[in-house]
């Protein structure tokens, strides 16, 4: 599969009264065609911030660094005009967002917001035709009587019918690229899987990318491909969805597996909740943002930013117990912040 986006070293930076915020700072990831990829970390750590800056939704005070590079089906979107901007949006790369009774034009009844994208992207359609296609789609995201649901409001349906809207509204030009922002964050268990079962449906069907962002590893388990986590605006560590399971690398990433429960565990392993917080992405660290809440910190994770380290093709990792010079120390020996 070739690459349908590139991420390069891409840095996103907010201007505040109390300083200059580091939300994402030089990332380099790839998402290839047909493919799933997961961007997972805690709440804070600048998972949403790359998604905007990809649908170019990044306004003042916040401005991407010059040197960033955003490829898409090998073009650099970062110099494109406003003309192209609106023709990138909704039609070669579309977005979810978390929150759907949010999203949605409480105003608008369903039928007018599904088909107002078709009147950016396909102005060739006739009226009709664009019903119909509206019809069609909500059908493929199994909203039952679809002909009648065009004829609601948002606050008629339920959480799960107004996340299947939004679904439909952001397939409904069949995009190369589905970016989902915690798509499933306010549903009950049942309905999310619903969702997901659905998305990785059109997915196949559409032949498009997606590129999830969440928190939940569960989620994460059963849809991607490869997964991504990132911590304090940095990425940590990147694998196939296997790798990141069953052979984690990096502290945080073992940390946020032994934080969610596992069905493989037979309930009998204990939750750990990661201590302390993210740090004030004003000043970050001038080492491993991680390292104040790592157990198996040393010297030098406080003092530099540890080099990217490749353990298989797929696997990569940013952290100084990959270092050679480290394996004396050993990831047993649980080092306290004191002697940082």
């Amino acid at each position: 599969m070739s690459d349908l986006l590139e991420m390069r070293k891409v840095s996103v930076t907010y201007d505040t009264y109390s300083g200059m915020v580091q939300s994402v700072r030089n990332i380099s990831f790839c998402v290839k065609k047909g493919e799933t990829v997961a961007l997972v970390g805690e709440s804070g750590c600048g998972k949403s911030v790359t998604a905007k800056s990809i649908m170019g939704l990044i306004k003042k005070p916040g401005k991407i660094s010059k040197d960033s590079e955003i490829i898409f089906s090998g073009t650099n979107i970062q110099k494109f005009s406003k003309d192209q901007w609106r023709k990138f949006r909704g039609k070669e790369c579309s977005m979810i967002f978390q929150d759907a009774l949010v999203s949605l034009n409480p105003t608008m009844k369903i039928g007018r917001q599904i088909i107002e994208n078709l009147d950016n992207h396909a102005k060739e359609l006739s009226k009709e035709e664009k019903e119909q296609k509206a019809i069609e789609m909500l059908t493929l995201t199994g909203i039952p009587d679809a002909k009648q649901c065009l004829m609601k409001y948002p606050h008629e349906l339920s959480g799960g019918m107004r996340q299947r809207i939004m679904i439909a509204i952001a397939l409904i030009t069949h995009p190369k690229l589905l970016i989902a922002d915690e798509p499933t964050t306010s549903l009950d268990v049942t309905i999310q899987a619903q969702i997901l079962k659905q998305m990785k449906s059109l997915q196949k069907q559409l032949n498009m990318a997606i590129l999830l962002i969440t928190h939940d590893l569960g989620i994460v388990a059963d849809i991607a491909d490869k997964v991504i986590v990132m911590y304090a605006g940095r990425i940590v560590e990147e694998g196939e969805c296997r790798e990141i399971f069953y052979r984690p690398a990096h502290p945080y990433t073992k940390a946020l597996l032994e934080s969610a429960p596992r069905l493989d565990q037979n309930g009998k392993q204990m939750l750990r909740a990661i201590e302390g917080s993210i740090p004030d992405m004003t000043n970050p660290p001038e080492g491993c943002a991680f390292c104040m809440r790592c157990p198996y910190a040393m010297e030098v994770c406080a003092a530099y930013i540890p080099e990217e380290k490749k353990i298989s093709e797929s696997h990569r990792v940013s952290c100084w117990l990959m270092d050679k010079r480290a394996e004396r120390e050993g990831t047993n020996n649980e080092r306290s912040q004191k002697n940082l």
